[in-house]
């Protein structure tokens, strides 16, 4: 089901920004919302692997695989998803993107560096459960790192 919502939404948000490179080159609304779609898939792809550690699913090498490729993918994006244009711009829902981002651009890079290094270790380091609960809240550290700093709640 997971899977089938992503594709879905993935169409979506590629039919939408088909003629575009990146989230630079689109209206700051509109990579404000793709931006959006594509950090909730990351919450999609911890799914699958949060749920086994739990123990509420059996353990699946080859979802793991997918998540983690899933994962892979995202992080390349995310350095061209963050435009100047969308500085100070609320997004819809709970939580926007911190004005830090821009002000502290350098160290904001390094977090997204941080998040795309643990998930490319994370390729082979997982091949079973115990190393999936070894390191599911490595992966989930590196994503709240950045939440902490350039996250913010809408009031």
């Amino acid at each position: 089901m997971q899977k089938a919502v992503r594709l879905m939404c993935g169409v979506a948000l590629a039919g939408a920004l088909a003629t575009v490179a990146s989230a630079q080159d689109v209206k700051p609304d509109r990579a404000i919302k793709y931006r959006q779609g594509i950090l909730q898939a990351i919450g999609w792809d911890m799914g699958p692997m949060a749920a086994m550690v739990k123990g509420e699913k059996p353990y699946d090498q080859a979802a793991v695989d997918e998540a983690l490729k899933q994962l892979d993918d995202t992080a390349k994006k995310l350095p061209t998803m963050f435009a100047a244009s969308t500085k100070g711009l609320k997004a819809e829902g709970d939580y926007s993107s911190s004005p830090k981002i821009w002000e502290d651009k350098a160290g904001f890079d390094a977090k997204i560096a941080a998040i795309a290094k643990v998930v490319t270790e994370s390729k082979t380091k997982i091949k079973d459960l115990d190393s999936l609960k070894a390191t599911v809240p490595v992966i989930g550290k590196a994503c709240g790192g950045c939440h902490e700093t350039y996250r913010v709640k809408n009031s």
